[in-house]
């Protein structure tokens, strides 16, 4: 890095400054820009997405409404009811349930998410060497395994999945407490290396002005807990997340207050600073390998030209409004209709009298009466734009309802190939198509991971046999060859052929899968 102005010589690696066209103080100033346009920009929106996956309740205070020391009554409104209008939420938003009518949250965003993560990585991966020396395949294939293991596994995959599926991408940063690395064992490598996935709302990438692709800089933010005012004679951070949800304006202050302070890991290709408060706490250069970021950037579907990929639940939030909507007003209609009302005519003293069982009436006059009125009534309009509005989410979110365990009419027999197949064929072919680019991201990983471990002399490695592949577990679909197979003993057992060949859809009527 040649010699840095201000540092005594003889200084060791870590106590150099890095530089980024200066010193760490200047390196900072370009980060906290980043973040700051991070916040204002892109973090309001990342909140949006993650409060539709999520849909989370908080506690609504009753205004004077105190029970015992300390105890408060109040209701619970959920992320969702920010789609919700007016005529259904009241004054739900000044944190009141004056004008409030019945409120119906069906979050179909989260348990599509959940479906798609589990056809990603429901079962475990395999990472292939590709070293052509069985000796070097079986080290590099153990050391993978160990270090993927120690950051959490399976589990921290799914993690990572759910995360890309929510923001559109996901960024893994691979941790290295490089003085322990240098002197230890394959086999303990998971001891000092962890690759970890960063949410989207605190990672800041700095791209390079010529290729998009290419991340000069990387911020890892953990704002703080705002202690000021907000303008709006509250506490922000206090504030419930769905008042902010409502105002982007509101949620941009909101955010900025808190990046205020809060504490900041920032990485270049040099080194590293951490920033609390503001100042420059710890820097230090990169010593094993000087010149490479440890992020891995993995979109989850590719965007051309684009650094964030493309999401999942951004293009559902519009019908997951409106079916939220129709439901909380059948609800309403439900509840305004499912019971009888009564009209009396000529009955005395009638008025604010109560229906019910063993009630007497007496009256003089021939020409009193009772009639009721009122009573259940279906909406065929309503139930089927319903319906539309979930189909619109299947195609769009490529999840139909068989995914998530949801049967939604007479399918016959399950165990048709062709009709599982057919029903789960968007599905399948989009987690093929995401296979390729978290495949990738996984593979780059695993490959930083190598470089590591060879520039530290804990396992020697070549660029050629630094290459791995994902091996893929089988898709949660039932196996053609399977079925065939059982049906093949069904028909050795006596069961009629032509009935085997139905189940397996290869009969004249395959009864399908909606």
């Amino acid at each position: 890095m040649g010699d840095t102005p201000g540092v005594e010589e003889g200084s060791s690696m870590t106590d150099r400054l890095m530089t980024i066209d200066g010193d760490a103080n200047q390196v900072w100033l370009k980060a906290r820009a980043a973040i700051g346009a991070h916040g204002r920009r892109s973090r309001p929106r990342y909140e949006k997405l993650w409060a539709y996956y999520r849909n989370p309740i908080e506690l609504v205070r009753a205004s004077g409404a105190l029970v015992g020391a300390g105890a408060t009554r109040g209701w619970y409104r959920s992320a969702q009811e920010v789609g919700l209008p007016h005529r259904i939420v009241g004054n739900g938003q000044r944190g009141d349930e004056r004008g409030r009518r019945e409120v119906v949250i069906e979050n179909d965003i989260g348990w599509r998410i959940a479906a798609m993560v589990d056809f990603m990585f429901g079962s475990p991966i395999r990472i292939e060497s590709l070293a052509e020396n069985e000796a070097t395949k079986r080290q590099v294939e153990e050391v993978l395994e160990r270090v993927w293991e120690g950051s959490g596994g399976i589990a921290m995959l799914q993690d990572m999945a759910t995360l890309g599926h929510v923001f559109g991408h996901v960024d893994l940063l691979v941790r290295v407490d490089e003085e322990g690395l240098v002197g230890s064992r394959g086999w303990d490598a998971a001891r000092w290396v962890s690759i970890e996935p960063i949410d989207a709302r605190r990672g800041v990438a700095v791209l390079n002005d010529r290729d998009y692709r290419q991340i000069d800089l990387y911020a890892l933010h953990v704002g703080a807990v705002a202690s000021g005012d907000d303008g709006s004679g509250r506490d922000a951070a206090r504030r419930g997340w769905l008042d902010r949800l409502r105002s982007e304006k509101q949620a941009r202050r909101v955010i900025e207050a808190r990046d205020a302070g809060g504490q900041s890991e920032v990485f270049t290709r040099d080194g590293w600073l951490r920033v609390v408060e503001g100042e420059v706490v710890e820097r230090g250069v990169w010593s094993l390998l000087p010149g490479v970021l440890p992020i891995v950037h993995v979109q989850n579907m590719s965007q051309p030209f684009v650094y964030e990929g493309i999401g999942e639940v951004e293009a559902l939030v519009a019908l997951q409004d409106e079916l939220n909507t129709r439901l909380s007003d059948r609800a309403s209609r439900v509840t305004m209709q499912s019971f009888k009302m009564y009209l009396a005519k000529g009955i005395e003293g009638f008025r604010g009298s109560s229906v019910g069982p063993g009630t007497v009436w007496s009256t003089d006059n021939p020409d009193a009466s009772i009639s009721s009125f009122g009573g259940d009534a279906s909406s065929p309009s309503e139930e089927s734009h319903i319906a539309e509005i979930r189909e619109a989410m299947d195609k769009i979110s490529g999840v139909p309802p068989l995914a998530g365990g949801v049967v939604r009419a007479k399918i016959g027999n399950l165990s048709s190939a062709n009709a599982l197949r057919i029903t789960l064929m968007s599905l399948i072919a989009k987690t093929m198509r995401k296979r390729v680019t978290y495949g990738r991201g996984i593979e780059r990983v695993s490959g930083l991971v190598l470089e590591y471990l060879n520039a530290a002399g804990v396992l020697k490695t070549d660029v050629r046999e630094r290459g791995v592949r994902v091996v893929w577990g089988a898709l949660p679909v039932v196996d053609e060859q399977t079925l065939v197979d059982a049906g093949r003993a069904k028909v050795e057992l006596g069961v009629d052929e032509q009935r085997v060949l139905d189940e397996l859809g290869y009969g004249n009527d395959d009864p399908g899968v909606v």
